[in-house]
């Protein structure tokens, strides 16, 4: 199996700015379209932790800022970390489940 095709662990953070200032509806906006996107994900209060594979990624990247960006914003910075295993898939579950 390419690594590209294993499934990915991807934190994602926007911080949206219209008029000067950070929107939270904006961010709504950005939980939306990965909510839409069927992937599994896990909202969490600075980040959203989405699993789906590498492969797929850019274009979901490319649909948030989209839907954003006709939200009304003007200025975004997106951070992202990614956790890929190279040998099989990475599942949330994998971080979380000894504090569940």
């Amino acid at each position: 199996m390419s690594w590209k095709t294993n499934k990915i662990n991807v934190a994602i953070q926007v911080l949206p700015e219209a008029d000067g200032k950070i929107k939270y509806e904006l961010v709504d906006k950005a939980i939306e379209t990965i909510q839409k996107s069927g992937y599994r994900y896990q909202v969490c209060p600075f980040e959203t932790v989405v699993e789906c594979e590498f492969n797929e990624f850019p274009a979901l990247l490319e649909r948030i800022h989209e839907a954003c960006g006709e939200a009304g914003t003007q200025r975004m910075i997106t951070n992202m970390k990614l956790q890929v295993n190279f040998e099989k898939n990475v599942a949330i579950e994998d971080k979380m489940e000894k504090y569940a």
